[in-house]
């Protein structure tokens, strides 16, 4: 079993979750940095900082981990952390591409690795020829994108529910609500993983995804044009994607008559289960303490 010490100034939820489900790693968990010195490092196979640097000069006999939470872009931060036994991940493929283009990663070992979904909470009671709800996931896009949608959908008499990330939701009762939903239309900005659709997906639910190819298409942000998606991981088992309304009607037609040729979920528990990202984790920080990232 892997021993390491995770500095623990903050972490997204999701991310600490799935952590802290992994079963073949014991974690030691210090909330700062300035505690390391008190500590005997030698008893840890790696030391994982998700949110901070550290001076790793200071230790150049242990094995770093960092990342994803420094930054959304390349900052001095990733100056002092760039040594042959440091690896920084990111959960999506996109995002390293983007970042290796930064003369501040010149040197920096990075590599993508999702974080686990659960699987468990997050799963399927209700056959999906049973289920008779709609929804909508509506996250930082452009209003008028979201009343195009609904339009669609009140022309053609169909009910739906709209969870709006920016107003925020309950969860338990987006859980509740997925149980009893046929399919769901995701309207959401760049992500570098995307949890609440992998959720969805995770409770077998097909979605019919309004993509972004670029950051700037967050609403109320003014990002360059960085190539992104919306869905870092996906494939045909998923649903349907589509990118303007010029193919919208193509992709919407195919997605309604094929409801129950997807899979969702399979592709969930093959591509994103707590075993199966603990199993990538390992793998990955285990392959750059040996040399060979």
């Amino acid at each position: 079993m892997l021993k390491i010490l995770f500095v623990n100034t903050w972490m997204h939820p999701k991310n600490m979750h799935s952590l802290m489900n992994y079963k073949s790693i014991d974690f030691t968990i210090i909330n700062t940095i300035a505690e390391l010195d008190a500590m005997d490092l030698n008893g840890f196979d790696f030391i994982y900082s998700p949110t901070d640097p550290i001076d790793v000069s200071k230790y150049p006999s242990v094995s770093f981990i960092f990342g994803p939470h420094f930054s959304v872009f390349p900052d001095k931060k990733l100056v002092g952390i760039q040594t042959e036994k440091s690896l920084y991940i990111m959960p999506g493929e996109w995002c390293v591409t983007d970042w290796k283009q930064n003369q501040l990663c010149k040197n920096l070992h990075m590599v993508s690795c999702p974080f686990g979904v659960d699987t468990e909470k997050f799963c399927e009671y209700i056959p999906i020829e049973a289920r008779n709800k709609v929804f909508i996931y509506y996250k930082s896009r452009h209003p008028q994108e979201l009343e195009i949608i609904e339009n669609i959908l009140k022309h053609n008499n169909i009910s739906y529910k709209v969870f709006n990330y920016n107003t925020r939701y309950d969860e338990n009762e987006y859980i509740e609500y997925l149980q009893c939903a046929k399919f769901g239309i995701w309207i959401g900005r760049h992500e570098s993983q995307g949890f609440a659709l992998e959720e969805a997906l995770s409770c077998n639910i097909p979605l019919l995804v309004w993509n972004v190819r670029s950051m700037n298409q967050e609403y109320g942000q003014r990002y360059a044009d960085i190539p992104a998606t919306t869905i870092p991981y996906w494939d045909e088992r998923c649903g349907e994607y589509f990118y303007g309304m010029d193919d919208f009607k193509e992709k919407c037609d195919k997605f309604l008559s094929n409801l129950s040729a997807y899979k969702p979920r399979e592709f969930v528990l093959e591509n994103l289960s707590m075993n199966v990202c603990e199993k990538k984790f390992i793998e990955i920080i285990c392959a750059n303490a040996n040399g060979k990232i």
